[in-house]
């Protein structure tokens, strides 16, 4: 139903739009797109021990509330994505919204990250940088307890706005 055309073999080829007719990197025009409400959920993990993870829940670890610092640095991560990646449209953010999860049966945080904005373009990618730079964060933050922690699982959730107007990932 919204699969991505790039991903399903059988599909068309679609067509890139970041790189010119010569084959070279290509920042999208957007200008003549219309104005839309546009939103984007990500999210991505962080595999913990059980030692740190009874120190994410007691809010005990010597560095402090390290979920706070985490958010923020989620929140700033988000709005400096197109610093970050190269093609990306500045934006500008409406909302920044960075949770997490302890999941404790799994031994994991789960991050989510909310970005919303009306523009020409999508914030799919804002969501992204967003829960990474939250989940970096978490593991400089800790890693003196446990450096065998695991990043993994980032990917966009759901979107909505522009042509596609809403997007699940069924995946």
């Amino acid at each position: 139903m919204n699969k991505d055309p790039n991903l399903d073999s059988t599909a068309p080829q679609a067509k890139f739009t970041h790189v010119d007719t010569t084959g070279k990197a290509n920042m999208v025009d957007v200008g003549d797109k219309s104005q839309s409400k546009r939103q984007a959920i990500a999210q991505g993990f962080v595999s913990v021990s059980p030692a740190l993870m009874q120190q994410l829940v007691d809010n005990s670890l010597a560095k402090g509330d390290v979920l706070s610092v985490a958010r923020v640095a989620g929140i700033q991560g988000a709005k400096q994505c197109s610093n970050l990646i190269p093609l990306c449209h500045p934006l500008m953010l409406s909302k920044v919204q960075i949770d997490f999860e302890l999941q404790q049966q799994a031994m994991q945080v789960r991050i989510v990250c909310m970005c919303k904005l009306t523009g020409q373009t999508g914030v799919e990618m804002e969501a992204l940088t967003g829960v990474s730079v939250a989940a970096l964060t978490l593991f400089d933050m800790c890693k003196a307890v446990d450096p065998s922690m695991t990043i993994h699982g980032i990917k966009v959730l759901e979107k909505q706005g522009g042509k596609t107007g809403h997007w699940v990932n069924e995946a």
